[in-house]
């Protein structure tokens, strides 16, 4: 973390957003992008501003529980984004959003999100997987040896990210196999709000989850001629959760061809309770040299 920039209060800067006035048939909200040294847009900001935006139009007590989302163009993180929320639905127990994400006019992200009530019901969860490393037995990881664009992005970061068995930014070791774990958690406590910690989530949810796709097949982010973009993204919320604790992201990739590759993940707390279910398909190139 360097002494110019607080990571953590620049992503709860990007997540309050300003309402800008309600139109005939939509919600208007801006907001800002956190500066990236690769010059785009990070999507986990835009798709956690976009549940922002659409929580904007409900009473706190309904809250998100599942959301789609496609990323369409690469975002300039030195402009602003303007939300447009459509209220598809409310019922009963249940709301559905619309978000838009604009910017220069055109659509850069389009969200589907659903909405309840907290509602009593049937109740089971996939176990946490036994014998992965607790975050205080795996080591820190030294960005000195990156790129100085990567270690910039790394230094600034607001989450600890600590990876099972290792990182591949640099290299690829251990089996190449389609799997990995992550400890994650903010680099300092987050406001009390649950609204903060669900978007905050969904911020961190974007993170590490292509890399299972890359760690099966051997390649490091550090390849040259790499190309990686997130196409789509689905996330589900089961339980409350702080992402100021640590928490343990499970992934795993199903399937790689033409192009593309799905990743999935289970967020898990400390002791065990299954947080969120995510999915993601990316987009990725590898130099065939």
């Amino acid at each position: 973390m360097t002494d110019a920039v607080d990571p953590v209060a620049s992503l709860l800067a990007v997540l309050d957003l300003r309402d800008a006035g309600a139109r005939t048939t939509e919600d208007i909200f801006t907001g800002v992008s956190q500066a990236m040294p690769f010059g785009r847009v990070y999507g986990g900001q835009v798709l956690a501003q976009s549940i922002v935006a659409a929580s904007r139009t409900l009473p706190p007590e309904r809250t998100v529980h599942s959301m789609h989302g496609y990323f369409l163009r690469p975002g300039d993180p030195a402009d602003g984004i303007t939300f447009s929320v459509d209220r598809i639905h409310d019922g009963r127990s249940f709301s559905t959003r619309r978000t838009q994400a604009y910017q220069a006019g055109v659509p850069i992200f389009s969200m589907i999100a659903s909405f309840q009530d907290d509602d009593p019901g049937l109740e089971h969860a996939e176990p946490m997987p036994d014998g992965i490393p607790l975050p205080e037995d795996l080591p820190e990881f030294d960005p000195q040896g990156l790129h100085p664009l990567s270690r910039r992005m790394f230094s600034e970061r607001p989450a600890d990210v600590l990876h099972v068995p290792s990182p591949l930014y640099t290299s690829v070791e251990g089996p190449h196999v389609p799997r990995q774990a992550v400890w994650m958690r903010t680099r300092r406590p987050l406001p009390d709000d649950p609204a903060v910690h669900r978007a905050a989530l969904a911020y961190l949810s974007d993170l590490t989850i292509q890399e299972t796709i890359l760690r099966a097949h051997g390649v490091a982010w550090s390849t040259p001629g790499l190309k990686v973009a997130s196409l789509d993204h689905a996330m589900w919320w089961h339980r409350p959760g702080r992402v100021d604790d640590w928490l343990l992201y499970v992934q795993e990739s199903p399937n790689a061809r033409g192009g593309r590759g799905l990743s999935t993940g289970r967020i898990y707390t400390r002791d065990g309770l299954l947080v969120a279910s995510v999915a993601q398909e990316i987009m990725v190139r590898v130099p065939r040299d």
